[in-house]
């Protein structure tokens, strides 16, 4: 599970840092963390890029096309990034929940319009917390 969760990580990474005009070096962004609180910290750092961006993105900032010599010969908007963004790991969403299902547990849900009405918070581990 781990793999899945480092691969949802590094492919939501690849979207944002491409719309933040930022370097993505894929063999570092890959390598596996040292721990669990590694790879959640790496998350957490994730988001507060994600919402920092949000904050002050505009229609413009959403229709400006991004480029990548990964998808030659294509370019996207970034409201499509964004999309492609939720829509992969809404998948492996799906696939984990399944997972924990086949070995007896009970996933929470995962349904958009849940979450688009509860928006809960992140609860992240104590050693995800940055210190003031």
């Amino acid at each position: 599970m781990r793999k899945l969760f480092l691969h949802i990580l590094v492919a939501n990474r690849f979207w944002l840092l491409l719309t933040l005009g930022k370097e993505f070096d894929r063999e570092s962004e890959s390598r596996f963390p040292d721990s669990i609180e590694s790879l959640l910290e790496n998350y957490k750092e994730t988001a507060e890029l994600e919402m920092g961006w949000l904050s002050r993105c505009d229609d413009a900032a959403l229709n400006r096309q991004l480029i990548t010599p990964r998808l030659p010969g294509k370019s996207f908007t970034v409201s499509e990034a964004v999309m492609q963004i939720c829509l992969h790991s809404y998948g492996h969403r799906s696939q984990s929940a399944m997972r924990l299902r086949n070995l007896g547990g009970t996933p929470p849900a995962t349904d958009f319009i849940l979450w688009v009405t509860e928006r809960p918070d992140p609860e992240w581990p104590a050693a995800a917390e940055h210190p003031a």
